[in-house]
Formats: C-alpha cells, structure tokens, sequence
C-alpha cells in the first residue's frame, strides 16, 4: 500500500510524506506521484507516534471501579479477586478496547503486562497497533507454582512467534515481593538466550522497599544486584524509591525506566527521581500504567502531568520541558524497544499521526511541540498510521462500535458479582 500525505506541517514547515508499505519513502516540498491513497494533510501537523512504556492494557475494563483506596486495598481487596474470573475473551475485549482508546489518541505501541497472553496478542493483531505483552509471572515464593510458570512461559514463547512482528514477546515477572529469586535469575537467563524483554513493577512504594530491607537486608535494586538480575533486557515500571547507590547500579546494568506519574499520583506511591535519573546514562521512558489507577491511556495528558509534577517536586519551572517530555514518549522508547520509528524521517518505519491544528484547544498554535504537550489532549488526533496502514481517519475508527459494546457487556458482567 502507498499514502501520499499532502501539504502537512512537519517540523514547522509544509511537506508532502510518502509512505509505502511499511515505511517513509520520501519526504519532499511537492511530491509529484501517484498513491493508492491521498491524505489532505492541510491545517494539520505530522507527529510521530506515542509509545507507552508500560500498562495493562485490559485493566480499561475496571475503570473507575475501585477508586481512592491505598495500593494495598486496591490490589488484594478489589483489583486481584476480579481478575481471578477473567477469561481469555475478557481480556481480549478489554485490550482491544484500549487499543481503541490509544489509536484514538495517537499511541501505537504498548509494553504490557496481563493476564491470559493471547487474549492480548490476538487484539493487537486485529487492531493493527504494536505491543510488547508479557504474561503476569507470580510464583509466591512456592516451587510448584514457578514451575507451572516457568513451564507457561516456555510455551506462550514458542506460540507468540505465530504473530506478526508487531507482537513482541516480553517476560513478566511481577515484582520482587511476588516472585521468588530463582524465577527472577530463570527470568534473567531465558531473556539473554532469547532477546526478549523483561518488564516488571521496580520500588514502586516505600512499604515494598522496607519489606525487601526487612527481609534480604538490603533495597529492592540492591537485592537483584546480588542475585544477579539486573542488564539492558530489563525494563522496571515506577522506580520512585531509589538511593543514589541504587541509582549507579541501574546505570552500571542499563536498566531501562518507565515514568508513570498519573498513577504514581493517584495512588499517592511517590514521585520519579527524574532529575536524579536523567543526571546519569539511564533510559527511562514514560507510561500510563493500567485504567484502574490512571484513569485512561492518553499520553498526551500523562506528558502533560509528567512535566508538572517534575517542575512542582523541584521547585523549577525550567526541569522536564516540553521538548524533553515529548521525547519520552517517541524518541526515546523507540530506542530502548529497538523499533525504527519515534521521528518522521525517511527510512523509518510510518508510525505517524496527524493531529488538527484547528481543534480549539490548539489555538494559537505559536510553539507546537509546547502547544501539544500543555494544550492538547487525545482528541486533538485526527489520524493514526501504524506500520504504513491507516487505523483511523477524520477520528473514524472502523468497527469501533462494536468494541465499545461488546468491552462494555464484558466489564459489567465481570464487576457484577
């Protein structure tokens, strides 16, 4: 397939993008060319694509439905006991219904962690975006239980290579208080021989690092330090209570970070040490973590909130511009998850949006990259392109009604009990 995107602003000048197939042939002042498809990109400005660097996905569905409750409550009293009666169809529904919300607001890859791995894989495939999905690994320190996991994870591996290459699969091990060492170092050891990612949940809160103190005697980096867990393949969600020595270890292995300030906010966990992090050779990236503790997946406004809440903890209007936060979301998780795209230049892969300079909370448009990042919102994007193919058009999206109504039977069903 060929797109000819016509008269569009890219980086403050009028150019026409020409797509074909999977990537950005050209990029020119007047393409002179035919297309299978023409884009009047008039009055609209080319993005690239937000990447969200960790989520779970199908959580959409408890939406609201546990609100204003400590981490603790919310997970072991609320969220827990529900997921314990989803299916492989819930989840399907449920992904697919965030894969709805963040084509709808311009986002074309998720790094996620769920339950029931196909049910997420196949709703990446039938909606068109990327995802690195990982199954939920808890083992609850029992040998029986890592086992089976360890046995699941050899097998969904060896399954996900039926998808696409826009499915990239990832291990999941939850986090340090859920997963014994030795799954942590199987983990680390079927990453390396696999290239694949590991993503898990990294000091989220204070009372997961005074746990880990209490029982191994040191904090949580510390701690997968000495078992030996720690390298570039990991990927750790939140990082809030680190110590500067923790913060060197990062660096030293190439851990890579996800800033996820929404639902650090929400849920009252603590504050990202950017500065502290950003100071040092570490890649951090952000994310919106799940529905149930943010309360959407719009990374314009969790770019928004990013940079406020850096400039409010540091008492500096000047920490984490716009520029900066915006890269966060393109640019850089494109490198940290070795995919070709996070700019719009030729030869990289055409995941690109559109986003309408008309919409009333773009104007004036004096600086578009600030405009965006502390104006805009989701629904100021009018088109999406993942892997040269449109997914939404004039904030069309074909079949979006049926995944509204079918997501919406499943989570009332889900909740009703």
């Amino acid at each position: 397939m060929s797109i000819l995107i016509r008269k569009v602003q890219l980086n403050g000048e009028v150019r026409d993008i020409l797509v074909e197939g999977s990537l950005i042939k050209e990029i020119n002042a007047d393409l002179q060319m035919a297309a299978e498809i023409i884009i009047d990109g008039s009055g609209k400005a080319a993005l690239p694509s937000f990447f969200n660097g960790h989520t779970h996905a199908a959580m959409v569905l408890l939406r609201g439905y546990a609100d204003d409750l400590s981490l603790s409550e919310w997970l072991n009293n609320k969220i827990w006991p529900t997921e314990a009666r989803l299916t492989e169809e819930d989840v399907y529904w449920g992904t697919r219904l965030a894969c709805l919300e963040m084509i709808k607001s311009g986002t074309t890859f998720f790094n996620d962690m769920y339950w029931h791995f196909h049910g997420v894989a196949r709703a990446v495939e039938d909606s068109g975006i990327r995802a690195a999905p990982s199954a939920v690994f808890i083992d609850l320190y029992d040998k029986s239980k890592a086992a089976e996991q360890i046995a699941l994870n050899r097998r969904l591996f060896e399954e996900s290579k039926r998808y696409s290459n826009r499915v990239l699969f990832a291990l999941g091990p939850h986090a340090i208080y859920t997963v014994s060492k030795e799954s942590l170092q199987w983990a680390r050891d079927f990453a390396a021989e696999n290239d694949v990612f590991i993503h898990l949940h990294l000091s989220e809160t204070e009372k997961e690092v005074e746990d880990c103190i209490r029982q191994h005697g040191k904090r949580p980096v510390e701690y997968l330090h000495d078992i030996g867990f720690l390298g570039p393949q990991v990927i750790a969600a939140h990082a809030i209570w680190l110590e500067d020595r923790e913060i060197e270890l990062l660096e030293e292995h190439d851990v890579k970070l996800v800033y996820n300030p929404t639902s650090n906010m929400k849920l009252a966990s603590g504050v990202f040490p950017y500065t502290k992090i950003t100071d040092r050779e570490i890649a951090a990236v952000l994310g919106t973590d799940g529905c149930a503790s943010n309360n959407n997946l719009d990374m314009l406004e969790e770019m928004k909130f990013a940079a406020l809440l850096q400039k409010m903890n540091s008492n500096n209007p000047t920490v984490l511009s716009a520029h900066d936060v915006f890269q966060l979301a393109t640019a850089a998780p494109a490198r940290v998850f070795n995919i070709n795209s996070g700019s719009i230049e030729e030869g990289k892969v055409a995941d690109l949006i559109l986003v309408d300079l008309s919409d009333i909370n773009l104007v004036p448009n004096h600086q578009l990259i600030p405009n965006i990042v502390y104006s805009g919102n989701g629904g100021c994007v009018d088109t999406t392109i993942c892997d040269g193919k449109i997914l939404m058009q004039n904030k069309r999206v074909e079949g979006e009604e049926e995944v509204l109504e079918r997501a919406r039977e499943v989570a009332f069903a889900l909740t009703a009990s």
